[in-house]
């Protein structure tokens, strides 16, 4: 029998131009997890790199991404119990790289989404072992290409994780009802201390 958990954290990382506060205001204030501790890092500057994440590398880019990544390493380290990514457009980039060059951890969502980077530059991917991931986009995003979004999940299947997705006709560059939902069922789970996706027929919306 499962048990549940005392320690869960979810880390909720803001998008280019965004705040913590944002965050809170699009995704934290429509959860009710009281058992999950929430952690809401903030960028340095505007952004965690000035670049967009479908351009080709950059020595600067490289340097900015690092610099974020270490942001994330450290929260994940201080955390007690298990660690649920999430994050919105440029975060939800900066979750998904840190997975495929740090590791898996209990659980991501991944709203609106990419590999910074190009197909080019040789992205790393470390194993994912199984770690259940949930990644959305909108099929026309401004900010984020289709395309770019499937290479992401070719990625995160490539590497062993089990993704769960959706992509939106028409939607907005925002978070929808459908992602939040998915974001509390799987927090709800690791509190409870039991699979997140249970099985084939276990859906989110």
């Amino acid at each position: 029998m499962t048990q549940p958990s005392s320690d869960v954290t979810c880390i909720v990382v803001h998008g280019r131009g965004q705040t913590p506060a944002d965050m809170q205001r699009m995704i934290v204030s429509h959860l009710d997890l009281p058992g999950v501790r929430i952690v809401l890092p903030k960028s340095q500057g505007a952004g965690w790199y000035a670049a967009r994440a479908i351009d080709p590398l950059t020595e600067v880019t490289r340097t900015e991404l690092a610099a974020g990544l270490d942001v994330l390493a450290e929260l994940v380290a201080q955390a007690r119990g298990p660690v649920l990514l999430a994050g919105f457009s440029q975060g939800a980039c900066l979750c998904a790289e840190y997975l495929l060059r740090h590791g898996p951890v209990a659980g991501a969502c991944l709203f609106t989404g990419c590999r910074v980077g190009t197909a080019e530059d040789d992205l790393p991917r470390v194993p994912l072992r199984g770690m259940p991931i949930y990644a959305s986009c909108g099929d026309a995003d401004p900010w984020i290409p289709a395309t770019a979004f499937h290479r992401l999940l070719a990625d995160l299947a490539t590497a062993g994780a089990r993704v769960r997705s959706d992509l939106f006709p028409g939607r907005p560059h925002a978070v929808t009802r459908t992602e939040l939902k998915a974001l509390a069922r799987m927090a709800d789970r690791l509190l409870l201390g039991s699979a997140v996706f249970k099985g084939d027929a276990d859906v989110f919306a």
